[in-house]
């Protein structure tokens, strides 16, 4: 007997992907996956359908669930300070969190998978350290600007402070939508941050009489 046409037709191959591309791929796969079903949703045949790409791949890049978490969240980290303009580096007032509700209208996936994760480690305590780490990443950005900013510096108080306001404001965004509040409440935010400014200023000014 030999082979026909009646043989079954193989399946079509999934798609290739270099080392690279194929980690950057299933991050953001995993990102989604979360986002949409929570952390509960998160395996690697998940994001493997999400990716298109085999099961096997995402054990190879990860090796573990936990590791497969923790790069996520470092990838989401990244990927928001970068496209937040939460550190634009000018010290300039006006360019503080300028992209800040483009940020959130481009990528809500992103956001919301940072936000699962935060309530995930209320119930899962062995998240927290991934989670307070990474933040520390946000808090540390917020007083480096907030430092070029204002003469007067930023101490942790007044860093946290700003940073729970934007952090508010995408979490707002991101379930009541209307980004125009967003840059409403962000032009707010700023002047207030021009009068910690101007009030440095007077400082430093009464300072140098008194010397």
């Amino acid at each position: 007997m030999t082979e026909s046409t009646d043989a079954p037709k193989s399946r079509p191959s999934r798609k290739r992907l270099q080392y690279g591309e194929g980690r950057e791929a299933l991050l953001n796969a995993a990102v989604r996956v979360v986002a949409r079903g929570g952390l509960r949703r998160l395996t690697y045949r998940a994001v493997a359908e999400e990716a298109g790409v085999t099961h096997g791949l995402v054990v190879h890049h990860f090796g573990s669930r936990d590791a497969l978490i923790e790069e996520t969240l470092a990838h989401t980290i990244r990927t928001s300070l970068s496209t937040s303009a939460l550190e634009p580096g000018t010290g300039k007032v006006a360019d503080f969190s300028a992209g800040l509700s483009e940020m959130v209208t481009a990528d809500p996936d992103l956001q919301a998978f940072q936000y699962e994760l935060l309530l995930e480690s209320r119930r899962r305590p062995e998240l927290l350290p991934q989670i307070r780490a990474l933040y520390d990443e946000y808090f540390d950005a917020t007083r480096r600007e907030l430092t070029r900013m204002l003469p007067a510096g930023a101490d942790k108080a007044l860093t946290r402070l700003v940073f729970a306001a934007l952090d508010g404001l995408v979490l707002h965004q991101l379930v009541l939508g209307e980004p125009d509040v967003t840059d409403a409440a962000l032009d707010e935010l700023r002047s207030l941050l021009r009068l910690l400014d101007a009030d440095g200023d007077a400082a430093g000014d009464r300072t140098a009489e008194d010397g």
